[in-house]
């Protein structure tokens, strides 16, 4: 495995009108800023199109307008610790990251379990990341119980049967499962006091698409209709790839 740590962050716009300097900030500053430290392996950042609402579902659909990622390399407390100090001086040279009418619903890291390429994709798990992508389709599942004999047996569903079958749809190159470590607490944004979840009480599943995340959604919720649900779905959504300067 590349990089044993991985960042997720969801962003909410407070205003559609939003959406060209968000992604001008995000694109243009913040991620090249990022990308430039040895220590992040990879990052991405994918955009939940007002027109995606019909394929979203669960209780952060609708919530959510951006997903972004990020992949540490070893050593982690390393890599982090000068990923938060750009955080910190971005803050400082008046760059981000806290924006006016940004929210953030989600800001936390996860463990990579592993990574799935379909065949015809020809590269190893571990390519898939820098490997174009037209989008991704997100899910994220919440288990109110991580440890138990129902969530290992959901584990192995998804491993041995759910995720060979998406893997099956033309369109999907492959996919990558992380597990809930810890959440983001970081000077430069505030935080709230809501409790923290447990290691392993969340899960995401990313499969990384070569065709219009809206058109392969279908598919993909008529694949995973025949699994039996496991555990409470936070959110499943087509996103799209970001185009700088068309996307804007």
């Amino acid at each position: 495995m590349f990089a044993p740590l991985a960042f997720f962050s969801f962003v909410s716009l407070e205003d559609r009108s939003l959406h060209g300097a968000y992604n001008r900030w995000h694109q243009l500053d913040h991620r090249p800023e990022n990308l430039a430290l040895p220590g992040v392996a990879w990052g991405d950042r994918w955009d939940i199109r007002p027109e995606y609402a019909e394929f979203s579902e669960g209780a952060l659909a609708g919530e959510v307008d951006f997903a972004a990622m990020y992949w540490f390399r070893e050593p982690v407390v390393e890599s982090v610790a000068a990923w938060d100090a750009l955080g910190e001086a971005s803050f400082q040279w008046g760059r981000g990251p806290l924006i006016p009418g940004i929210r953030r619903p989600m800001l936390a890291f996860f463990r990579p379990v592993k990574g799935y390429a379909a065949p015809r994709a020809l590269v190893a798990p571990d390519v898939l990341p820098f490997r174009p992508n037209r989008g991704i389709h997100l899910t994220v599942t919440r288990f109110a119980e991580p440890h138990s004999a129902d969530t290992h047996a959901a584990h192995r569903r998804e491993d041995r049967e759910l995720i060979p079958a998406l893997l099956e749809a033309d369109a999907v190159a492959g996919a990558w499962t992380f597990s809930y470590s810890h959440p983001q607490r970081h000077s430069s944004l505030p935080f709230d006091e809501t409790p923290v979840d447990p290691p392993g009480s969340l899960r995401i599943r990313l499969l990384y698409l070569e065709e219009d995340p809206a058109t392969v959604t279908p598919e993909l919720r008529a694949v995973e209709a025949g699994f039996a649900a496991a555990g409470e779905r936070e959110l499943s959504t087509p996103a799209s790839t970001i185009i700088p300067w068309q996307d804007w």
